[in-house]
């Protein structure tokens, strides 16, 4: 099969791979219907993450179930799947408490940018959908695999409410997609945090009420005198640097939460400064799996978009152009298509 290859920062590259097979009885072969370029795929395009030699790359998909081990029984062959980037068995105390991604036997799923892929511990990882999904459907069925689910746990991780205020900051597809959950959820006021007049515009339509271009501590002072002095009941902190941290929890009023979902690089949180502030803090590696049941149904029902997200659709063999255009910031989002 064909699939795509980190070898060095900035060197993406597709190359004929072995067919992934039924390793364990609980495995399946999913063939890729489309996938993705995520932001977190840029880390260690742009250097930030250590390389360790070529190896695949890719954690999103949605794709149709080709072969099962012995021992799956709640997909079969031909249906259309989507999975977390975390398989996770769905009965372990973490799993039946909401949290997949820190099952207690949990696999992380790479190599999603491919023609095929193997899914550990497909019944507690894959969903069906309700059917052969319609074409249109394929790009917001493909953000629930990550940036959907992701931008939802950061709503609900900060506790958004029916008739609250909430600050995103990010602008990428995670920051994006936390606008629409939080709309979804039933915030009255969405100050999306960006600098970008298409990411703007992006946000406005996914439900953004107000936009903060401004960052650091003139950002701050915007979202308090939209509040009222007050600051935000939820902040979504969608980036995973200090300036964002810092910026998402000096944005929340005491007594509101911060969800953080952002892949932390370089963040430090003092103590202290948290005690004082009586800010709310959870976040972490996004349980997208508690999640998809409802997500499928919302986009089957035409409650949301979330494949607005994707600016950019590429066939697979043009993988390399597709993580250029999100690295200098020319796609929010690149969709591939083998």
């Amino acid at each position: 099969m064909r699939g795509t290859v980190i070898h060095a920062p900035g060197d993406v590259r597709l190359e004929t791979l072995p067919d992934p097979e039924i390793v364990t009885a609980t495995d399946a072969i999913v063939r890729i219907v489309a996938t993705c370029v995520c932001g977190s795929d840029l880390w260690p395009y742009r250097g930030a993450n250590e390389i360790a030699g070529p190896q695949p790359i890719g954690h999103e998909y949605v794709g149709v179930v080709e072969e099962v081990g012995s021992d799956v029984t709640g997909v079969r062959p031909g249906q259309f799947v989507i999975g977390s980037f975390v398989a996770s068995d769905n009965t372990c105390p973490h799993c039946r408490f909401g949290y997949q991604t820190s099952c207690q036997h949990r696999e992380f799923v790479n190599g999603c940018q491919s023609e095929y892929v193997r899914i550990p511990l497909a019944d507690g990882t894959l969903v069906a959908t309700p059917g052969e999904p319609d074409k249109s459907l394929i790009p917001s069925l493909l953000a629930l695999s990550d940036v959907m689910g992701t931008g939802w746990f950061a709503a609900v991780a900060a506790e958004v409410q029916p008739g609250g205020t909430v600050v995103v900051v990010g602008d990428g597809a995670v920051g994006l997609s936390g606008v629409l959950a939080a709309k979804e959820l039933g915030a009255e006021r969405i100050i999306a945090m960006s600098r970008h007049e298409t990411r703007q515009e992006l946000a406005r339509t996914f439900g953004a009420t107000d936009i903060v271009a401004e960052r650091g501590k003139e950002g701050v002072a915007r979202v308090l005198e939209l509040t009222g002095g007050v600051g935000a009941d939820s902040v979504l902190e969608c980036v995973g640097t200090q300036d964002a941290m810092v910026q998402a929890q000096r944005s929340a009023r005491p007594g509101g939460n911060v969800g953080f979902v952002g892949v932390p690089h370089g963040v430090d949180i003092p103590g202290d400064k948290l005690f004082y502030s009586h800010v709310g803090l959870r976040g972490g590696l996004a349980p997208v799996r508690r999640f998809l049941p409802d997500l499928i149904d919302r986009v089957f029902t035409g409650s949301m978009d979330p494949g607005k997200v994707f600016d950019l659709a590429l066939p697979l063999d043009q993988v390399a152009d597709g993580y250029r255009a999100m690295d200098t910031r020319r796609a929010i989002k690149t969709l591939l298509q083998p």
